[in-house]
């Protein structure tokens, strides 16, 4: 059965961070809207992303610690994993979150969520969305604006046989209700990273693949020998420059054909993770219908402002292509609802961007690595402050780790920030503010820094500048 038409001012597709973002600025201004979402309320974040795998992160860390903590005169001990516990606990946080963050949000804000399929028609008066409902029937739904904000999913590389052996994914890696005695990671940047440590805290035992020459590949090469040091210190097998060719499923577990520097290797795992990426999600949507274009890697293609080819169609979030963050995402929807109801014409600066890597170490980073400011024709001066040269890593008892700052050659203004340590995404915020407001590595040297804070390595690294405190690794440029 199909119900009448309705119209609003803003229908959005998805349910995620972006789209939550977009649907509370339009009703702050007093817009009619309206959601369709196919899946669980609150997209990848909440429910198979940061909030799952961070909760699982610190668990697995907790673990490690009582394993081998390393203060003297302290004993901890800790014993098999009861794994359904524990995704049991990971579920019920998750259902809270989805509770309190979104699906009361939507009630205390006043729009309508309807569950089902979207897909784009073309009419007489423009663009229109036909939502097949999940309880039956659709609905056709006419707005002024829509929004599409879909998000992105796992990808798999094309490896031969890999889609007929099968495999977990970011996702169903943390549905598991029993941990397998190893597992193979294919993938070494922040998702892979992150999943490799945690099942490997939890008891399994892990190796990682890297396509590329390093772990972490798009960090600075220092970062790289940390992590990659720490993954062997805690018993990680690390293949770093070695291609996946091959994959097969024999009764016992997956083995996996690579080439290797050279050489042809095999490995075996009980379980499989191929964690090489995510794509936009915009299958079934029915852009051609109405002239939303998409890019290589099927991201819907946008301008600066969020629109796509279509006037009256936006797009946010992961599923534009651009860096897939969730405060990227909700920074995008609320981007969108202002341009596409108000005409803000608003545009945003991602020069500043942070990312973490909450690995253990954490990883973060902010601005020019000091390969990209010689590419972009600077002349820099880097400095590279090990954590040995911090307190606050000394009083932790772990000095695994490292400041880096990318400065201007002459000027001395900070171009990027670069950390490996405890807290690292905490530090990173710091630099954040020093690049936006353009300040000297001498300014960050001079300004007041709490003693005994992981923070007060920046100052510190700012301070290798004018004094010896610390071992410096210049780059050339």
């Amino acid at each position: 059965m199909t119900s009448a038409k309705s119209g609003y001012d803003l229908a959005v597709i998805g349910s995620g961070g972006a789209a939550f973002a977009a649907a509370i600025a339009a009703r702050t201004k007093g817009a009619r809207v309206v959601m369709v979402e196919r899946g669980n309320i609150g997209g990848t974040c909440v429910n198979t992303g940061c909030v799952p795998s961070k909760a699982l992160l610190a668990a697995a860390e907790a673990r490690h610690i009582a394993l081998g903590q390393p203060f003297p005169g302290i004993r901890t001990e800790a014993g098999p994993v009861d794994v359904p516990a524990l995704i049991g606990g990971k579920k019920a946080l998750v259902d809270d979150m989805r509770q309190d963050k979104y699906e009361d949000l939507a009630g205390e804000y006043g729009w309508q969520i309807l569950h089902g399929t979207a897909t784009f028609t073309s009419g007489a008066d423009g663009p229109a969305l036909r939502a097949a409902l999940d309880g039956g029937g659709t609905t056709t739904i006419e707005a002024a604006h829509y929004l599409i904000a879909t998000g992105s999913a796992p990808w798999a590389p094309p490896i031969a046989e890999l889609e007929e052996a099968g495999y977990l994914t970011s996702t169903t890696a943390m549905e598991l209700e029993r941990l397998p005695q190893s597992l193979i990671v294919i993938g070494g940047n922040y998702i892979g990273l992150e999943q490799g440590q945690l099942f490997a805290r939890l008891g399994a035992q892990v190796t990682v693949v890297e396509a590329l020459e390093r772990l972490a590949p798009f960090e600075e090469p220092e970062i790289s020998e940390v992590i990659e040091q720490v993954f062997r210190d805690e018993g990680i097998g690390v293949h770093t420059a070695t291609t996946v060719s091959a994959v097969s499923r024999e009764e016992h577990g997956y083995v996996l054909t690579a080439l290797s520097g050279g050489r042809e290797v095999e490995l075996r795992a009980e379980q499989l993770l191929v964690a090489t990426g995510r794509r936009p999600v915009t299958d079934g949507l029915g852009l051609q219908a109405v002239g939303v274009k998409t890019g290589e890697r099927g991201e819907i293609v946008v301008d600066e402002h969020l629109r796509t080819h279509h006037p009256r169609i936006w797009a946010a979030g992961d599923v534009t292509g651009h860096p897939q963050f969730v405060y990227v995402a909700a920074a995008h929807g609320t981007l969108a609802a202002g341009n596409a109801l108000d005409g803000a014409a608003r545009t945003l600066d991602y020069r500043h961007l942070p990312r973490v890597t909450f690995t253990t170490p954490a990883i973060a980073a902010v601005g020019l690595t000091d390969a990209e400011a010689i590419a972009q024709g600077y002349a820099c001066d880097c400095r590279v402050l090990p954590l040995r040269y911090v307190p606050r890593a000394l009083v932790n008892r772990d000095t695994r780790g490292l400041i880096k700052l990318v400065a201007e050659r002459g000027s001395g203004r900070l171009l990027g920030a670069h950390v490996i340590a405890d807290g690292a995404g905490d530090v990173i915020a710091t630099a954040v503010y020093a690049l936006a407001n353009r300040m000297t590595v001498e300014q960050m040297a001079d300004l007041w820094c709490p003693y005994l804070t992981m923070a007060e390595g920046l100052k510190l690294a700012a301070q290798t500048y004018t004094r010896d405190v610390a071992k410096l690794s210049c780059c050339a440029g």
